[in-house]
């Protein structure tokens, strides 16, 4: 009989970055909608440029995108995009 404690646990580096930028991305976005702005042509923006100003402080939003970087931000949203091919 085994314990539970002998079992070895895999953490996923990957899938909890995912994640982060997953969630990150989606609070900014409904922040960007909720302040009456196109999301997808304001986080273009800021994709592009760096710029945060591209980003509403509502809800935080802006010191959200900012801890994520832009690079991590594009690369989940191209694997998302090409899932769907």
């Amino acid at each position: 009989m085994t314990k539970d404690n002998d079992k070895t646990m895999k953490f996923d580096v990957d899938k909890e970055e995912h994640n982060k930028v997953r969630d990150t991305v989606a609070s900014v976005y409904n922040a960007l909608k909720e302040k009456g702005y196109n999301p997808i042509n304001q986080i273009v923006g800021y994709i592009i440029s760096g710029d945060p100003t591209y980003i509403t402080s509502h809800k935080n939003a802006r010191s959200l995108i900012s801890k994520v970087e832009r690079d991590e931000i594009l690369e989940e949203l191209v694997k998302e995009y090409l899932k769907t091919l």
